[in-house]
């Protein structure tokens, strides 16, 4: 070996080298084609040959449905940050530390109002980044603030859903956020307000078995996967083969849990559409706005 074959190539390697992000191209998990990141983004993050609807995150959500973009976030309502001081191999602070810095979002829902199509509503986004849109404390603050605003305001109340459940290092705290996001729901009802929940991949644990399923029209993304335990337990327990497509959001619309499953690219207009519609707002003003 010499000092060409030592020096020369990796002087060469070097030059040649180009630094480039971890996520230019994007596999799709159904088809397995790659896709440019910039496209993905601009086509709502569906991937285009085969329609799979990837996780989108809760920014370019919020973009997507408000009028020119425009929001304003509510207020995050404080609560205790440990109530059990729980540990396993990390802190619980530890990790919520880490999912903040990761999202910059201080828990797994958030709140906005705006205007959709002239209208004026509240939604709340379940960012599954978060610690998996686990239910916590937090969240279900936050989900209960948001009925209450959309309330005082005379607004309709959208959901988007995105969770594996509750959340299990605050415990028992967790699961009582299930009746009171329950009760929330039934002030919107009393004050004759629209809730509508758009179910997105996954919605599953103690969020279907609440909130997620309590909603005046139920929307789903293609393809989300929305249930309650797991199929692989689901069949473990009852030693039984399930049907194709179990827990997707076309075989729950055949069988009458979903009312209408929606494409990212339409889901704008339909949610304009049903609000109206349950607003009753005369065609003329939807129009109009």
């Amino acid at each position: 070996m010499n000092w060409i074959s030592n020096v020369v190539p990796p002087k060469i390697r070097s030059f040649l080298r180009r630094e480039t992000p971890e996520n230019l191209w994007v596999k799709c998990p159904e088809s397995g084609e790659l896709i440019f990141h910039k496209d993905l983004e601009s086509n709502f993050y569906v991937v285009p040959g085969s329609g799979y609807h990837m996780r989108m995150p809760t920014k370019a959500r919020l973009e997507m449905l408000f009028d020119d973009a425009a929001y304003s976030d509510l207020p995050a309502p404080e609560v205790p940050l440990d109530p059990l001081k729980f540990r396993d191999i990390k802190r619980y602070t530890d990790r919520l530390k880490e999912n903040r810095l990761k999202t910059g979002a201080n828990d797994a829902v958030r709140v906005c109002t705006g205007r959709l199509e002239g209208m004026d509503v509240t939604v709340a986004i379940q960012d599954f980044e978060f610690l998996g849109g686990s239910l916590g404390m937090a969240a279900g603050e936050a989900i209960v603030a948001g009925m209450m605003r959309a309330v005082e305001s005379q607004t309709p109340f959208i959901i988007f859903t995105a969770s594996g459940g509750a959340r299990m290092q605050e415990g028992i705290f967790s699961l009582m956020q299930m009746p009171r996001t329950t009760i929330a729901v039934q002030r919107l009802r009393a004050a004759k307000l629209p809730y509508i929940v758009v179910l997105t991949n996954p919605t599953t644990g103690g969020v279907t078995a609440s909130y997620a399923m309590l909603g005046d029209i139920h929307i789903a993304e293609p393809g989300a996967v929305i249930g309650f335990a797991g199929a692989r337990v689901i069949e473990q327990t009852i030693r039984e083969r399930l049907p194709e497509g179990f827990q997707r959001a076309e075989y729950l619309q055949t069988h009458g849990m979903v009312d209408m499953v929606v494409r990212r690219h339409e889901m704008r207009a339909t949610l304009a559409r049903v609000c109206a519609l349950l607003m009753q707002r005369p065609a003329l003003e939807r129009d109009a706005a």
